[in-house]
């Protein structure tokens, strides 16, 4: 997500008393000059009876959020010779206005800070209540008001002003919560499960009410690799921009699992508003991405999914101009064989082959090709229910995760990818080397279930990555066999 910068400028000339804004600016904008005067008056200041411009440059985007207020009053206070005008010069003001003059937060202080560090400005003036958020952009000097007064003491002499309240940050995980451990049997599920997290495939598990498909789902970031420092700042930016971050611990210290309801309309999963905002699919960036329930969303809404499953970035389009948002996310899906939740087995079974047609036939062909591991999670049994035999913790699973990811890492230190979930149809020939046994195997396969191209190269991306568990260098018969497990299952219900 790349932060426009936006200059504002004020001037103070003769004529008859008058507060213009130009420079395209929304009527949330145009109020700032009711809260600036106001202020200013609360505050002892005193305009000049004289005309007042102030500019928004560039004027070919229009200008949204109370956050235009504190550098509306800046400007303004150097034209009218309150402030020297060079105060002003290489720093960026950011924050609303109340009209006694307190300085409130605003959304998106952390890429506006980071956009401030890469045009090489001298410090940053944000509200007191974003500094803990502005401050995790370390080689940027940044300053927290809580008043005007505020601002125009630190603006005349920065090197004395002192931030109040300041509390380091400390770059520690809590490990609290859900676990693997807590997931009773199901140990085919949990291989595939273990499998799509090494390689950062996309999966969908399948199986009737209550086996435990959503538990398994939620348990899934535990056992992803811990968030870099620059990770959690590349996740802090989107939630900052959809006004999420809480102002006592603002960084974003574990990696995202979004589940929106079956009802989300694709607006809510694309992201969507006048000036676009992060959907669900964003704000599952850098983790995990549940659905539940999946035919039950809408088809327009599984569709969205195609294009940032394959560019881990989505592209929103409007009239004001084209928004790029990331999206490199883990797909993890769950639903029922059919509506009842009991297909295939005919003795349970109340859905005739026409619903249970018209169900799966809810998600597209298309869609399915870009789900790398489809697996059955079974009803738990009386006696393995019984035993309550608790299976291994997420944080042993996630040692091997982090193993197989650093085969993968420095494989593809070349290029521009990290996993084999992410390898292409070139990259694929380079990387995907096959014993004779396993070329012979996947050919056979491959013509007696007739999979597309897309399948073909998923199969391939998923005995890489099995290979890779067992750090074996080429592609052996038994990774195919595996891989091929978590394809034919779709083939049962779908053929």
């Amino acid at each position: 997500m790349e932060v426009r910068e936006i200059q504002v400028e004020a001037d103070v000339s003769d004529g008859l008393p008058s507060f213009t804004m130009v420079g395209f600016p929304s009527a949330q904008v145009r109020e700032a000059q009711e809260r600036v005067r106001t202020a200013f008056k609360n505050n002892r200041l005193s305009l000049p009876p004289k005309r007042v411009t102030v500019n928004f440059a560039p004027a070919d985007m229009k200008k949204e959020g109370a956050g235009f207020d504190l550098p509306v009053a800046a400007a303004v206070l150097a034209a009218a010779g309150i402030l020297k005008p060079e105060l002003l010069a290489q720093i960026m003001v950011v924050g609303e206005i109340s009209l006694n003059g307190e300085i409130h937060g605003v959304s998106g202080i952390l890429p506006r800070v980071i956009r401030a560090r890469e045009l090489g400005l001298r410090f940053c003036i944000i509200p007191q209540e974003n500094l803990k958020e502005g401050k995790l952009v370390r080689d940027m000097q940044v300053f927290g008001v809580r008043t005007l007064g505020d601002m125009i003491r630190c603006l005349n002499d920065p090197e004395r002003y002192e931030n109040t309240e300041e509390e380091e940050i400390q770059d520690t995980q809590n490990e609290k919560g859900v676990d693997f451990a807590d997931v009773c049997g199901q140990d085919g599920a949990r291989r595939a499960a273990e499998i799509a997290v090494s390689g950062f495939h996309n999966i969908l598990l399948i199986g009737p009410p209550g086996s435990g498909k959503t538990m398994l789902a939620r348990r899934l970031p535990t056992i992803m690799p811990r968030l870099t420092f620059e990770e959690s700042l590349e996740i802090t930016k989107v939630y900052s921009v959809a006004g999420l971050l809480t102002k006592k611990d603002p960084l974003i210290r574990k990696r995202p699992f979004r589940s929106p309801h079956h009802t989300s309309s694709p607006q809510a999963l694309a992201g969507g508003g006048r000036i676009p905002g992060p959907g669900e699919i964003t704000l599952a960036h850098r983790g995990v991405l549940f659905l539940d329930e999946m035919p039950e969303f809408s088809r327009k809404s599984l569709e969205i999914l195609r294009q940032p499953l394959e560019d881990k970035e989505i592209h929103l389009s409007r009239a004001a101009g084209t928004y790029t948002f990331p999206a490199s996310f883990m797909l993890a899906a769950a639903m029922n064989p059919c509506p009842c939740g009991f297909y295939p087995d005919m003795n349970r079974c109340r859905c005739s082959q026409g619903e249970i047609t018209h169900y799966l036939g809810k998600i597209s062909q298309p869609l399915l090709e870009r789900i790398d591991i489809c697996t059955e999670v079974p009803a738990i049994g009386f006696q393995e229910m019984k035993k309550k035999k608790r299976g291994e913790s997420s944080e042993k699973i996630r040692r091997r995760v982090e193993r197989t990811q650093k085969i993968q890492r420095r494989r593809y230190e070349k290029e521009e990818i990290s996993f084999n979930g992410e390898l292409d149809g070139r990259s694929i020939e380079k990387y995907c080397i096959m014993t004779k046994e396993a070329e012979e195997l996947l050919e056979q396969a491959y013509v007696q279930f007739e999979f597309s191209t897309r399948a073909y190269h998923k199969i391939l991306k998923v005995a890489r990555t099995i290979a890779d568990m067992e750090e074996a260098e080429k592609i052996e018969a038994e990774h195919i066999c595996e891989a091929l497990t978590y394809r034919a299952y779709d083939k049962k219900y779908w053929s």
